[in-house]
């Protein structure tokens, strides 16, 4: 199984990288890093860089057929960048469209307003999203994650990098990768 990892070329928060990168790999599936460009993307320890990570693919080598799951990690920068760059949207437009999983943690759901999936879904994220998600139709709650169904496909949120042992657990779970 593979799972993409959708982030800009920049301003990913680290742990929000890392942790879900760690546990989807100890479950022996195949993790990769796809942005809107190639190399590498620098991440960030809130406004400090930090480490850089090598780019796999970008979003125009890669199609949703290729992967089973998507994970958006967070960071302000982030989600900021992919929500105006229109293949990176399509990307995660085209993984609801597929009925494939979908995990969004801290500012990432800022990416699901603008691929429009996110009207009639109850989710949670950082707060200061909570106006833009209720404005883009869905409900905010303040949980450490947050499973929502909706029939075709799944979508697990979590709010902040203090909640990613439980998102990574929803997650893995929601992806049919627990490991035991």
């Amino acid at each position: 199984m593979r799972i993409a990892f959708l982030m800009a070329p920049e301003g990913v928060e680290q742990i929000e990288l890392t942790e879900p990168w760690e546990a989807v790999s100890e479950t022996g599936e195949t993790p990769q890093l796809i942005s809107t460009e190639p190399g590498e993307i620098q991440a960030f320890d809130h406004l400090t860089p930090a480490k850089t990570f090598p780019v796999d693919a970008t979003v125009d080598q890669v199609s949703v057929d290729d992967f089973e799951a998507l994970v958006l990690p967070g960071g302000v920068a982030n989600p900021d960048a992919l929500r105006i760059d229109p293949r990176a949207v399509a990307f995660v437009r085209g993984f609801f469209d597929a009925g494939k999983p979908v995990a969004a943690i801290c500012h990432a759901p800022w990416t699901l307003i603008e691929a429009d999936v996110v009207d009639g879904r109850t989710l949670t994220s950082w707060p200061s999203l909570e106006t833009d998600l209720a404005n883009a139709g869905a409900h905010w709650v303040d949980e450490q994650v947050h499973i929502d169904k909706d029939g075709l496909n799944t979508l697990v949120t979590s709010r902040k990098p203090a909640d990613l042992r439980y998102f990574n657990e929803a997650m893995l779970s929601e992806f049919g990768k627990v490991n035991a």
